[in-house]
């Protein structure tokens, strides 16, 4: 796994940082969201004003932390990418994407 970004949380729970990869440079925001039902996603992932992912709060079965899980998906994407936003040890948050 490896580490494709770094965000920092602010007093409303909104995420903001960026986001690069070999192919893709862009700083980003993940907002928490209305969910409309027990399914829908806690958080909505943009950049630029377009969405390109949303997210679910998920806790880690060894640790109890508290976790986001991303999917992260765009038409120049041969496939959706899947990722975990985790507290760092100085507090920013990461984003490791899995395969």
């Amino acid at each position: 796994m490896a580490q494709i970004g770094t965000f920092t949380r602010d007093e409303t729970g909104a995420y903001a940082g960026t986001i690069k990869t070999l192919t893709l440079n862009v700083k980003a925001t993940i907002r928490p969201c209305d969910r409309g039902n027990d399914r829908a996603p806690d958080f909505r992932v943009t950049a630029g004003g377009v969405e390109f992912g949303a997210g679910w709060t998920r806790t880690a079965r060894e640790t109890g932390a508290e976790y986001l899980s991303l999917k992260l998906d765009d038409p120049s994407f041969t496939a959706p990418v899947y990722a975990s936003l985790v507290q760092g040890d100085k507090g920013e948050h990461k984003l490791i994407w899995s395969r």
